[in-house]
């Protein structure tokens, strides 16, 4: 009995010695995410991000890939390197410099007080080194956001003509006017994924953004998946099957026909 009570004893330990590990090396999705890039921004600032790679030789399409409203997080550098699986290098781009919020009003408060010159030319620098990377096709790149991500992604293709290929997952505010997409139709395809129950992004609006690109003569695809509202592909549920699982292979799909096309 006291040898079968010893053995016990000591697996109860380890048990809890493991789970005291797993416990320290979990991480909130929303603490800042690790970077391990720094590349030349604007005015002669210097810019970091976080850059996946896949496994092997030689070149590969790229995709820079912009976080939601809380910044650079470890939710994104997941993602990251989960599409860096699929065989594209990943630069998470950062465009707070280095700030991460954990509260709405702290997000918030980011997104607005951060001048959009600077958060365009910093995407912009990440775009330009992304595309000089010596792993990196550089007519094969495209970017892609989530959020504040999606709608900068927007943008970017409407003023980077060198992209090929838009992806926006839920970006608010999408473009309602023709006359403002710029250099869209030379961005490559877009592709937009919003939630039908989006408060913040009325399904009117995404339809008349599909519209303006048609009006120009944008390649898009346009996908409003039911019953889902904002900000539902993250680190914990794009393989949790439903909605977000479904988004994430559409998006992995789109980028591997027009990036390897």
């Amino acid at each position: 009995m006291k040898s079968h009570f010893k053995t016990v004893f000591v697996l109860v330990l380890v048990l809890l010695a493991l789970g005291s590990a797993g416990l320290a090396f979990a991480q909130n999705p929303l603490e800042p995410g690790k970077t391990n890039v720094s590349y030349p921004g604007p005015n002669g600032v210097t810019l970091r991000g976080y850059l996946a790679t896949p496994t092997g030789s030689g070149r590969f399409p790229a995709v820079v890939m912009v976080h939601e409203w809380w910044g650079l997080n470890h939710d994104t550098t997941v993602l990251a390197d989960s599409l860096a699986k699929e065989g594209f290098v990943v630069l998470a781009a950062d465009a707070f410099r280095g700030s991460v919020a954990q509260t709405p009003a702290d997000a918030r408060k980011q997104v607005t007080e951060t001048p959009r010159e600077q958060i365009a030319a910093d995407l912009d620098a990440a775009l330009d080194f992304l595309r000089s990377h010596p792993r990196v096709q550089a007519d094969s790149v495209a970017s892609l956001g989530f959020c504040f991500g999606g709608t900068q992604s927007m943008y970017m293709g409407t003023r980077n003509p060198e992209l090929a290929g838009v992806v926006i997952f839920y970006g608010s505010g999408p473009i309602q006017d023709a006359a403002q997409l710029g250099s869209m139709k030379e961005a490559g395809p877009v592709l937009g994924i919003y939630g039908k129950e989006d408060g913040g992004i009325p399904v009117e609006q995404v339809r008349k953004f599909e519209d303006a690109m048609e009006a120009r003569g944008v390649e898009n695809t346009i996908t409003i998946y039911p019953r889902v509202g904002h900000a539902f592909v993250k680190s914990n549920t794009y393989q949790s099957g439903g909605a977000p699982e479904q988004a994430w292979k559409q998006m992995v799909n789109f980028l591997k026909d027009v990036l390897n096309g």
